[in-house]
């Protein structure tokens, strides 16, 4: 009860009935509300961290091209893991490993 007594005059207060409304509508309403913001700005870091991602994998893949247009040990190489490509007279057996 003590409480309610010192809380229901302030409510009935009309600047802080105006401030309480300003703040739910920024919360929920608005069309830059703090949900909105909060989604967005983790949607931010992920792209970030996908950013990352791609440029250490560019990074990557360069170097390995760059290895691969220089040595021909290693584009052969290449060649025979990923494309499954064969010398003459040789046979290639696949084996796969169930997960």
């Amino acid at each position: 009860m003590q409480f309610r007594k010192k809380i229901v005059p302030h409510i009935k207060n009309k600047y802080v009935l105006t401030l309480l409304v300003f703040f739910v509508w920024i919360l929920f309403f608005d069309q830059n509300n703090l949900v909105t913001r909060f989604t967005s700005q983790r949607q931010i870091s992920q792209l970030e961290s996908d950013i990352q991602y791609f440029r250490d994998r560019i990074r990557q893949d360069s170097i390995r091209m760059n290895q691969l247009k220089t040595d021909n040990e290693n584009l052969e190489k290449f060649a025979r893991e990923q494309y499954l490509m064969k010398r003459e007279n040789e046979d290639i057996f696949v084996i796969e490993f169930e997960n």
